[in-house]
């Protein structure tokens, strides 16, 4: 066995990894970037060292000093987790010419599989049943134009070399299709160095079904099942399970046979995922599902699969690159229970889920579910890095249950100042078509309305703020509180301040809802969101309004990519006035009415804050 490993990593994988190699007696090298030298994972490790600032391309993907760190530390072995440098051919090739350990798999198939568009045809090749579409190499843009045409809209431009949902458009019209292969390739490059695509033809009510395979130094391949992850926003998975529902025994077979099938046409060693898409539009079935593309490390969504089999993947990982067989045959892997996943991310619903960054002052999580996290109270979101906070994963005998518990765990969720998308998930989880499995990769836009919480407080927040108003006032709470009539009875109208904003509401005394003191602010958490509340001031109105002001403002902190107008010229409401990126995600800023550009301060290559007046768009007069 290994015994000891350096972790090209950070965060929750980091953790994650740290917590099985303690467990097996390895010892743990953590490394770092100078944005992370507080964060859990380097406290945990039994030594880190640092490998630069804060900015990936400056640290976690700078090769050199990772193996450099790995020497001088005297590491045995590394392990990438996911992301950065984990599906990286010349990195574990660097590796192992070093003399250390590659735990992950062998440079050979991640270059087989690593470019969408060669993997699809190694996969013909072996029988596995793929989409249609255009798989070749001229990538000139008319050309692209005419081979989406006769594939038939709607089509999918997706990154040869993308993963995680970057560096991928649907098209419906053939009108959309150079604005949207334009920007594809923009952020492919931007992700992966290579702008090249490939064209697919899109399944309505699209199902997305992976399978987790595994294989040793010795030809062994196993199948650990498979997992759903059709809950997705913008091609980024929300909720994972296993295993998926609606899947027959004979249908999983077919599924799970083909996935070993495709990794041992690539002789396939360590943790993968062989990932198909299914026609969701009827139940599921062998010829209805297409392979898609292969993940060539651990996902981040592993946590469900351990939890249905009883098995530890980081365990087994280190266990294949100490030389060992795989800890089980396939005739003893089993399905247990059904297990569940949602991430928990930094970011905005109510503003278009953009990235919310900052300090975690106040962070608590459900005690009775696994969490899977990178960070603690008192940690910093930063804008450098994924802004996952954390996996919530559940584990029970029947789905019913699990998707109950999940969205349970999700609503408990209490996080401040920095925004989640906690609330949704619980909404989600809860909602009557995922309980029912009636679920494909439509599920959140279809029901985007019931998912995702208003802006503004709904009737249970403001009458839950004022209970707790009641609850924490020391006194007669009916005498104290602004808008009270004192010879009133116990169920009167009472004044509060929720998010800045008064307003009037019915209060409840025998409500206890959860709150806490977060610096000078009172904050109400209910159902995965949480507000600011406040007894009025005196003479304080009660209620507001707001409108538009034709002020064009950074939603996020972020790069400009693009600007399409200039000042004076005339917009329509809806039109794109520039094109925004961050997290290595665009984002197209549009007029917010018709009018005229009157102010434009947004220049391509600069970064601004979030908040930043980037145009101004006045209204014609009439």
């Amino acid at each position: 066995m290994i015994q000891s490993l350096l972790i090209a990593n950070r965060g929750e994988i980091a953790r994650r990894i740290i917590r099985t190699a303690r467990r097996l007696g390895i010892r743990t090298i953590a490394t770092y970037s100078q944005a992370d030298a507080s964060m859990p994972f380097v406290r945990e490790a039994d030594e880190a060292v640092l490998i630069g600032p804060a900015p990936s391309r400056e640290s976690y993907l700078v090769g050199e000093r990772i193996i450099a760190a790995a020497q001088a530390a005297g590491a045995q072995a590394i392990h990438p987790g996911y992301g950065f440098l984990s599906e990286n051919a010349e990195f574990a090739e660097a590796v192992e010419a070093a003399g250390l350990v590659w735990v992950g798999a062998p440079a050979a198939p991640i270059r087989a599989m690593g470019l969408k568009d060669a993997a699809k045809k190694l996969m013909i090749e072996a029988g596995v049943p793929v989409t249609p579409g255009y798989l070749g190499d001229d990538q000139n843009p008319g050309f692209l134009r005419e081979q989406a045409d006769k594939i038939g809209y709607p089509v999918l431009i997706k990154a040869v070399a993308g993963g995680g949902g970057k560096g991928m458009r649907r098209v419906d019209r053939a009108e959309d299709f150079a604005d949207a292969l334009a920007s594809c390739q923009r952020e492919a490059a931007s992700s992966f160095g290579d702008d090249r695509v490939l064209l697919e033809k899109y399944i309505q009510s699209p199902r997305h079904i992976e399978v987790q395979v595994f294989g040793d130094q010795h030809g062994q391949i196993v199948h650990l099942f498979e997992r759903d992850c059709s809950l997705q926003r913008r091609h980024q998975k929300v909720i994972e399970e296993a295993p998926a529902p609606g899947m027959d025994d004979a249908t999983r077979a077919a599924v799970c046979d083909a996935a070993v099938r495709a990794a041992k046409a690539v002789n396939y060693v360590g943790a993968g995922t062989i990932e198909f898409i299914a026609d969701g539009s009827q139940a599921l079935s062998a010829d209805r599902i297409w392979f898609m593309e292969m993940n060539t490390r651990l996902q981040v969504e592993h946590p469900v699969t351990e939890m249905i089999t009883g098995q530890d993947l980081v365990e087994w990982q280190l266990r294949v690159a100490s030389g060992e067989p795989l800890p089980c045959r396939q005739e003893d892997l089993t399905i247990s229970g059904w297990a569940m996943e949602a991430r928990l991310y930094a970011e905005n619903p109510t503003n278009n889920f953009l990235p919310s960054i900052g300090r975690l002052d106040h962070l608590r999580m459900p005690s009775d579910v696994r969490i899977d996290s990178g960070v603690e109270q008192g940690d910093e979101v930063s804008p450098y890095y994924d802004p996952m906070i954390a996996k919530l994963i559940v584990h029970a005998h029947s789905r019913q249950r699990a998707a109950a518990q999940l969205s349970q765990a999700c609503a408990q969720v209490e996080v401040w100042p920095v925004k989640t998308n906690a609330a949704f998930l619980a909404r989600a989880a809860g909602h009557t078509d995922f309980v029912a499995g009636r679920v494909d990769t439509g599920f959140i836009e279809r029901h985007a309305d019931a998912l995702v919480p208003s802006a503004e407080p709904s009737q249970e927040v403001t009458a839950a703020a004022a209970a707790a108003l009641l609850s924490t006032s020391g006194q007669d709470p009916w005498a104290t509180l602004r808008g009270f009539r004192s010879a009133g009875a116990p169920e009167q109208r009472v004044a509060v301040e929720i998010g800045g904003h008064g307003h009037v509401v019915m209060a409840d005394p025998t409500c206890r809802p959860s709150t806490a003191v977060v610096g000078s602010e009172r904050v109400l958490f209910l159902r995965g969101e949480a507000w600011t509340f406040a007894q009025p001031v005196a003479g304080d109105a009660v209620g507001g309004a707001s409108a538009s002001d034709g002020v064009v403002t950074a939603p996020m902190p972020g790069r400009i990519v693009s600007v399409h107008v200039s000042a004076g010229e005339e917009v329509r409401a809806g039109d794109r006035l520039l094109v925004m990126e961050a997290m290595k995600l665009e984002q197209a800023l549009t007029a917010p009415f018709d009018g005229v550009v009157e102010q434009l301060s947004a220049e391509p290559g600069q970064q601004y804050p979030e908040g930043t007046v980037l145009a101004r768009i006045a209204k014609k007069a009439e």
